[in-house]
């Protein structure tokens, strides 16, 4: 028997794909042949991932020179070989967080429709059919960054958003008392912005969309506070 398990997996937090994994073990399913295939691709899967994950978090020299060789001309120096130690963990990071985003875009695109229906159907709810306003894409695509940071801690389906014609509301429980964050995103300039205990706003200014996930334990806070009371 192998000393390392070929699953594992926390009861309380089972992702989307070990669920897959799961189900070949249930009666309705249960192949043994199957699952001895499984064991030995998900084996070598998880090593390969955590190879990566040390990689990508602290690049070894092996891996650093790889990368340098295909885009520096010159000999890979010790003074070279820091620098493009420093430049391949940055542009791993920098690409992990595209990649993100492409996905929270293609998700806006499946969602789209339902988002619409919601967002009428709240127009009619705060009776304001004299304000015309349109949730735009950068909105939406904030809305899905907040669900993928607070489904670590909560269901994803007690997170809504408000639009109004001055800022984005994200609400927990659909209730303007519980109120996340709110986003200004149509001006020049765009801020993230938290209440404070006398309900006054608290501005940040950010870049970009992704300047959001920097906020995630003041998410975290925020949604844990809102609970406990």
């Amino acid at each position: 028997m192998d000393e390392k398990p070929f699953l594992e997996f926390n009861i309380h937090e089972i992702k989307d794909n070990q669920v897959e994994e799961l189900k070949k073990f249930h009666k309705s399913y249960f192949d043994a042949d199957s699952i001895v295939n499984t064991a030995s691709e998900l084996k070598y899967t998880n090593e390969l991932k955590q190879l990566l994950q040390q990689e990508l978090n602290n690049p070894s020299p092996e891996f650093v020179k790889y990368f340098a060789k295909q885009v520096y001309p010159s000999n890979i120096s010790a003074k070279i070989l820091e620098l493009f130690t420093n430049l391949t963990k940055k542009s791993a990071q920098q690409y992990i967080s595209d990649l993100i985003t492409e996905r929270l875009k293609t998700a806006l695109t499946k969602e789209d429709e339902s988002a619409k229906e919601q967002d009428s159907k709240l127009e009619l709810q705060n009776q304001e059919p004299e304000n015309k306003v349109e949730t735009t894409e950068a909105e939406l695509e904030s809305f899905m960054i907040i669900k993928t940071i607070l489904r670590q801690k909560i269901d994803i389906k007690r997170i809504t958003y408000r639009d109004a014609q001055s800022y984005f509301a994200i609400l927990l429980d659909d209730n303007n008392r519980k109120t996340i964050c709110r986003l200004y995103l149509n001006g020049n300039k765009k801020y993230f912005v938290v209440l404070d205990e006398n309900k006054k706003e608290v501005k940040t200014e950010i870049q970009t969309l992704d300047d959001i996930f920097t906020f995630s334990d003041k998410l975290f806070e925020i949604v844990e506070n809102y609970d406990k009371k």
